[in-house]
């Protein structure tokens, strides 16, 4: 497939999203590009996860359109777009309990991906994953009912990589980890930018969006309020106590 170099590499336009009759979002558009890291900014209930959601195919999308590299993916099913290239790591890790570290990992694995230029997307290995994260290197065997929740935060976002995406939609990845988890999820996504992989992430801190966030969005009651750099979103007092302060 060829795409215009130009283009985002994802774009959502007037996207709305429903969980069975309550319409959640509205009318959202955003943009992606290649190597970039773009944060979904907004307090708990602003619709962020369920941007992602919808734009991975995971709840129902009645009306807007999704274009990933070039082609409609609007009303495919989740498992094609990740063939496609588009990774998801939801909030709630869903790892294989009964599978082990290795086991897990081994689910995701996908071929390696070219991009239209003839670059290489960075092809994962266990070996790389373990790398980036020392704690999965030490307990390859140990299963996934035995890990704590920062254990299995990271072990999605590898198994989620050894799919070698172009861009991964990162749902919360500091939420309810501890600080050195959060540590090294922010290692994580700075490496995986300096490699050209871009990221969509939600995330409601904003020193740990401010860390590895180019632009963001700021979503309210399921609409865009606010676009900036994240450095103007940072800057911005006004902004950040309308829609973001708890």
């Amino acid at each position: 497939m060829t795409t215009d170099e130009s283009a985002p590499l994802l774009e959502v336009q007037g996207l709305d999203a429903w969980y069975g009759a309550a319409q959640i979002l509205h009318g959202v558009d955003l943009h992606v590009r290649r190597g970039e890291v773009v944060a979904l900014m907004g307090r708990n209930g602003a619709g962020k996860s369920t941007t992602l959601k919808a734009v991975m195919g995971l709840v129902p999308r009645r009306h807007g359109r999704i274009v990933f590299r070039g082609r409609d993916v609007s009303r495919g099913a989740p498992y094609q777009a990740a063939r496609l290239g588009l990774g998801f790591v939801p909030e709630d890790r869903r790892v294989f309990t009964d599978l082990s570290v290795a086991e897990n990992l081994e689910v995701g694995r996908q071929p390696p991906r070219r991009w239209d230029d003839g670059t290489p997307v960075p092809a994962w290995t266990p070996e790389r994953l373990f790398a980036l994260f020392p704690n999965l290197g030490e307990m390859p065997d140990r299963p996934g009912a035995r890990m704590s929740g920062g254990e299995q935060q990271m072990l999605t976002v590898a198994r989620t990589l050894m799919g070698n995406p172009y861009l991964v939609l990162l749902d919360e990845p500091s939420e309810g980890v501890a600080p050195v988890i959060v540590e090294q999820m922010t290692g994580m996504i700075l490496e995986l930018k300096s490699q050209g992989v871009s990221l969509l992430l939600s995330e409601q801190n904003i020193r740990f969006a401010e860390l590895v966030s180019d632009r963001a969005y700021v979503l309210e009651k399921g609409q865009i309020r606010h676009h900036a750099t994240m450095q103007e979103l940072a800057a911005d007092e006004a902004v950040r106590r309308a829609y973001l302060s708890v």
